[in-house]
C-alpha cells in the first residue's frame, strides 16, 4: 500500500548534529507535499523548538511535543497537553539532585533552569532558537511540568541512570533519553506511537500506510505502531533491529535517503 503520512523524529533524524536542516531534506519534503503525502513530526523539543521547522518545511499538520504528550498547531496554539503527575515529577528531581545531574523544568510554556550555563544550554538555546528562565528554584514548578529533562555530560551515567529510574517513577512517568546527553521524563502512558496513531486517525489514514522516522530508544513506539518504520544509521542496533529498514545517518543525508528510497521509490 503506498504511503499517505510520514511522521519524523527530529534531533538525530531530521536536523543534523549542529541542527540544520539542510537543503535536500527540504526538497524530500517538498516532495512529499507534491505527492500528497501528509508530513509531520513528533519529537521530545517543548512547541516552542517546533517553530523553525514550520515555516522552513511548511508544515500544516498538529506536531507532537514532549514525545506527543502535547500537541500543537503550526502555530504553536495548543491543542491539548498532559502534564507529569506532581509527585513523579518530584520523584524525579529528587533522584537528579541525589545524582548530581543538572535539571530542566519545561513548565507552562518555559523552559526553566538554575544555571543559565550548565550543560548543554548553549546547545538547547539553538536548537529553540530561545534561551532559558533563569529561577532560583524549580521546586514550585514541578506541579505543572510537561517534561523534565536530566543533564549531563557523563552520558554512559545518563544511560546507567535511565532504567533505575524508570523502575523508581514506575507508572507515574515516562524516562527515556532523547539524546545521549538528556534523559527525558515525560507524562505516563503516552508516547510517539500514541501521536502517530492519532493523527494517523484524525486523517482517516490506516497505519498500514504510515512510515515513522527515529534515532532513539523514544521513537521505537513510533515504529510499532506504522506500516513502515526507518531507523538513522546513528540510531543503536537495538532501535535498528526495531525497524523495518536502515538508512543512512543524520549527517550523511539519512532523512532525504529514506524518504526517497522508501518512501517516494515505493518500498515498504
Amino acid at each position: 500500500m503506498p504511503i499517505a503520512l510520514v511522521v519524523t523524529d527530529v534531533d538525530g533524524t531530521l536536523v543534523t548534529g549542529d541542527k540544520r536542516l539542510t537543503e535536500r531534506t527540504i526538497g524530500a519534503v517538498a516532495a512529499l507535499r507534491a505527492r500528497s503525502v501528509a508530513f509531520t513530526v513528533a519529537s521530545s523539543r517543548p512547541p516552542i523548538g517546533l517553530r523553525p521547522l514550520v515555516e522552513a518545511l511548511g508544515l500544516a499538520l498538529p506536531m507532537g511535543a514532549f514525545n506527543g504528550s502535547t500537541v500543537v498547531r503550526p502555530d504553536l496554539s495548543l491543542i491539548d497537553e498532559t502534564l507529569i503527575p506532581e509527585a513523579a515529577a518530584r520523584a524525579a528531581a529528587a533522584r537528579f539532585a541525589a545524582e548530581g545531574i543538572d535539571l530542566w523544568v519545561f513548565a507552562e510554556g518555559a523552559w526553566l533552569v538554575t544555571d543559565p550555563d550548565g550543560p548543554y544550554t548553549d546547545l538547547e538555546r539553538r536548537t529553540l532558537q530561545a534561551g532559558p528562565r533563569v529561577v532560583d528554584d524549580l521546586a514550585p514548578h514541578l506541579a505543572r511540568a510537561a517534561k523534565l529533562v536530566g543533564v549531563s555530560r557523563d552520558h554512559a551515567r545518563l544511560a546507567a541512570l535511565e532504567p533505575r529510574l524508570a523502575e523508581e517513577i514506575g507508572d507515574g512517568a515516562a524516562v527515556h533519553r532523547s539524546q545521549v546527553y538528556y534523559l527525558d521524563v515525560t507524562p505516563p502512558h503516552i508516547d510517539k506511537g500514541h501521536f502517530v496513531a492519532r493523527i494517523a486517525g484524525d486523517l482517516g489514514i490506516p497505519l498500514g500506510q504510515v512510515a515513522v522516522l527515529g534515532d532513539m530508544a523514544n521513537d521505537t513506539a513510533m515504529f510499532a505502531r506504522a506500516g513502515l518504520s526507518v531507523a538513522m544509521g546513528n540510531a543503536s542496533d537495538a532501535v535498528k533491529r526495531a525497524a523495518t529498514q536502515v538508512t543512512a545517518t543524520n549527517e550523511a543525508e539519512g532523512f532525504a535517503e529514506a524518504i526517497e528510497r522508501f518512501v517516494l521509490g515505493g518500498a515498504s
